[in-house]
């Protein structure tokens, strides 16, 4: 699995899409879980620093990831 640049306890910041969430851009938080997708991907759960509102109307802290491109490590 391709998770040689990130691990649980980095930094990292997460792109979010307004197609699923009500604000759409960058937003960082810590890697809290890498669960394993496939032999080279793996979902990347971050808690965020700030809540964000989903398209439903929920608020959660806690996103999973899994386009690599959505998510960079803050150094």
């Amino acid at each position: 699995m391709i998770t040689d640049n990130l691990h649980n306890g980095d930094r990292a910041k997460i792109f979010l899409d307004s197609n699923f969430w009500e604000s759409e851009g960058w937003f960082e938080g810590t890697v809290a879980r890498i669960d394993p997708y496939s032999e080279h991907r793996g979902f990347f759960w971050v808690e965020l620093d700030t809540p964000v509102q989903s398209k439903q109307g929920g608020l959660t802290n806690r996103v999973s990831v899994l386009n690599l491109k959505n998510i960079k490590k803050i150094n």
